[in-house]
């Protein structure tokens, strides 16, 4: 090497970008903040520094859950007296280290992982989705905010299967012998971890679930086909539509206004009455209370409807052999 020359060595260490946080004892929130930093292009190589030093943790380009700062450009950490950060004005929980990368490098995040453009509008749809079907329940954890109201008491425990459990297993047990490198590789594992779980829900609701959504979409949009009123939605091929349903009634303000789910399950077709809210057994308007319990040919008979297959004795759901069969049953029983 000519004398004056940086070696390649000197070079990359100037270039190497790092990653604060605290050492000692880890939690879920960082272990996922780190992990989807490196995720994105400019942290993808960078060294992680465990520290709780001022000085070295101030030395890294980006630094989470620790110093006592933010300000979304180095410093992401929530455990200041009057921090109050919320992913958006619709949510009350505070955020941890995690919520406060995916704040700030979420969509960018996930354009990482699945083939979506910036501009897209549906990647709105996906930050936000992933936000609240993963990424709160970290933030509401590591910041003591318990999803149920305190006059609940649970019929067993679930800590050691949830993920921040799992990850808190991996510290070193109260006597057990350890030193600092042993704790930067089992935050490494919990890294990793709780990485492996956001990357597989990102490309499942990117690639599965984000589709199913412009179905369900696309099907209640032409609804007014089957039923002046828009009462009836149908479905040509299957798909998941249940949680998109009462999203979308919300999105376009159509509010209750969908009764019955027309659709095939691969054999013959069904026609579901819609609950009155996701979780609900109790139906908005259930099938005519005579056709309940009846089955094939008396069904078809007392309808006047060929194909005809049951009836649930509740009501929620019917079955005919044929497309055709299952909509007039839900056209017929607007009217009882």
């Amino acid at each position: 090497m000519t004398i004056g020359q940086t070696s390649p060595d000197a070079k990359r260490q100037k270039t190497e970008m790092k990653i604060g946080t605290h050492s000692g004892t880890f939690h879920a929130d960082e272990a996922l903040a780190v992990f989807m930093l490196k995720l994105l292009p400019k942290y993808k190589d960078s060294v992680v520094v465990r520290s709780r030093t001022p000085e070295i943790l101030e030395a890294c380009d980006i630094i989470v859950d620790v110093q006592g700062q933010y300000d979304g450009v180095k410093h992401f950490d929530h455990h200041q007296r009057e921090f109050s950060e919320t992913f958006s004005p619709s949510f009350k929980t505070k955020l941890s280290s995690a919520g406060l990368i995916y704040k700030h490098f979420g969509k960018e995040i996930i354009s990482s992982q699945i083939d979506i453009k910036h501009e897209d509008s549906n990647l709105v749809v996906l930050y936000e989705k992933i936000y609240s079907a993963m990424i709160e329940a970290i933030d509401g954890n590591d910041n003591g905010q318990s999803a149920y109201p305190d006059n609940i008491e649970p019929a067993y425990s679930t800590g050691a299967i949830t993920l921040p459990g799992m990850v808190a297993a991996l510290n070193p047990a109260w006597n057990e012998t350890y030193d600092d490198a042993y704790l930067d590789t089992q935050f490494d594992k919990a890294s990793k971890l709780m990485g492996g779980v956001f990357v597989d829900l990102v490309k499942y609701y990117g690639r599965a679930w984000l589709p199913a959504r412009a179905i369900v979409k696309a099907a209640i949009e032409s609804r007014n086909q089957y039923d002046p009123d828009g009462r009836i939605v149908v479905f040509d091929q299957f798909v998941t539509w249940k949680g998109h349903l009462f999203d979308l009634e919300e999105e376009l303000n159509i509010m209750g206004q969908i009764y019955y789910i027309v659709y095939s399950d691969g054999k013959g077709w069904r026609v579901q009455a819609v609950p009155v809210d996701p979780h609900s057994f109790k139906s908005r308007k259930p099938l005519p209370e005579p056709w309940r319990g009846v089955r094939d040919q008396a069904l078809s008979d007392l309808t006047g409807i060929d194909g005809g297959i049951f009836v649930h004795a509740s009501g929620f759901i019917g079955g005919n052999q044929t497309r055709e069969g299952a909509l007039l049953m839900a056209q017929k029983a607007l009217t009882f």
